[in-house]
């Protein structure tokens, strides 16, 4: 990992961008200390109540008014601090996640995306003062499930923000990312209970419904695309091996790199759920939440963070052939937008495993949360200082 103090940053503004890497150096400790306590403590999509106060902590310290809770999410976060120079600057958005997985814990390494987050916020507020326009620091919640975002966007939170920038931990650096899209689905059969022994003929069982639509997803998968995903659990399969089971449940994602594929994907999903409750006498419910769309990359802004990358001898390894989704899409439907990922692991080690959660607190993961915390406010100060680079990354986006 380079010495982020003795690298000279990119050109243009780099007496503030070494100003900004200086400035996260000075707090190493405060946002290494920050990242390990959200690491030790694991919370999931919308019960990230003590992440979110620790965020919220150090952002007031730091000078920032905080709205804590934000919305209608108790854990979301909403922080602003003005800058010095006045004027009608723009409102620079630097997002952070903080949710974990359940029975994994930090899987995902949110707790180096909270901690990068905040430390580019003060590093930020440490350079204030010379800025025009708005610091908003954005505490996002629920992005495993949910879709947080997309809830603080119907609350108005993202209202006037004129970029944002999020960075995610990964095994490899790349700038531009390519999510599928993706929604959570919960199916529920409903049957009738009897006795499995004595007079099974009597029951509607809820369990061969629920097989019968796993195994039709599993024949439906040979179909396709590659770049389409169907996968889920189930939560409830009966209560006993005696009892025809009255009642299942299911927890299913679907997702797809092409918004209208995805479209299909989900109907003919629907139909699949309708065809097991038919041939088992079932009835079912499917419920449909936590939207996350594909994602709508700024290359201006892109072209901008892969620069500042440069200077510290990163080079961009190109397109992640390994996407998930993130409601980090929806965002980059409202405004531009970039979620960049720099590695924390060797190569090939596989997001949401045991692996690349322990690789969330070692060293290596901590010098990454401070690098991108430092390249996510030196883009940030570009976008400050420079209103034809907004004017640019807005022009972009509404041709799109």
């Amino acid at each position: 990992m380079p010495d982020r103090i003795a690298v000279r940053p990119a050109e243009p503004h780099v007496d503030l961008k070494a100003r900004i890497a200086a400035a996260v150096e000075g707090a190493r400790d405060e946002i290494i200390d920050l990242s390990h306590r959200i690491h030790a403590n694991p919370e999931p999509a919308f019960e990230e109540h003590q992440a979110a106060t620790w965020v919220a902590e150090v952002l007031r310290e730091h000078g920032f008014e905080v709205q804590h809770p934000a919305g209608s999410l108790a854990t979301a976060i909403r922080a602003t601090r003005r800058g010095g120079r006045g004027g009608d600057g723009p409102r620079i958005g630097i997002l952070a996640e903080y949710d974990a997985l359940p029975g994994l814990g930090h899987g995902c390494g949110h707790n180096t995306m909270a901690a990068s987050g905040v430390g580019a916020a003060i590093a930020l507020a440490a350079v204030a003062n010379d800025l025009p326009g708005e610091i908003v620091f954005l505490g996002t919640p629920a992005e495993e499930r949910g879709s947080g975002k997309q809830i603080m966007i119907d609350d108005g939170l993202f209202a006037g923000i004129d970029a944002a920038l999020l960075y995610h931990p990964c095994d490899r650096n790349h700038v531009e990312s390519h999510p599928l899209a993706s929604e959570d689905v919960e199916v529920v059969f409903t049957g009738l209970q009897s006795h499995a022994a004595a007079d099974p003929w009597k029951g509607r069982n809820a369990l061969d419904a629920m097989i019968m639509l796993f195994s039709s997803v599993g024949l439906w998968r040979q179909q396709l695309k590659p770049n389409a995903r169907v996968h889920g659990i189930i939560r409830e399969g009966g209560t006993a091996a005696n009892i025809i089971p009255d009642r299942t449940s299911a927890w299913f994602m679907l997702r797809s790199a092409d918004q209208a594929y995805y479209d299909e994907i989900k109907t003919r999903f629907t139909q699949m759920c309708e065809a097991a409750a038919l041939a088992t006498g079932t009835t079912v419910e499917v419920s449909v939440s936590g939207g996350a769309t594909t994602m709508r990359n700024n290359l201006v802004l892109a072209d901008r963070f892969r620069a500042n990358m440069a200077a510290y001898g990163i080079d961009d390894m190109g397109d992640d052939p390994d996407a998930g989704s993130t409601d980090m899409g929806n965002v980059s439907w409202v405004c531009p937008t970039i979620h960049p990922e720099l590695s924390i692991c060797d190569e090939g080690v596989p997001g949401h495993s045991i692996l690349f959660r322990d690789a969330s607190a070692t060293p290596r993961a901590d010098e990454t949360t401070l690098l991108a915390a430092t390249l996510v406010a030196q883009t940030a100060i570009e976008l400050f200082c420079d209103p034809e680079l907004v004017a640019a990354a807005w022009a972009e986006f509404n041709a799109g």
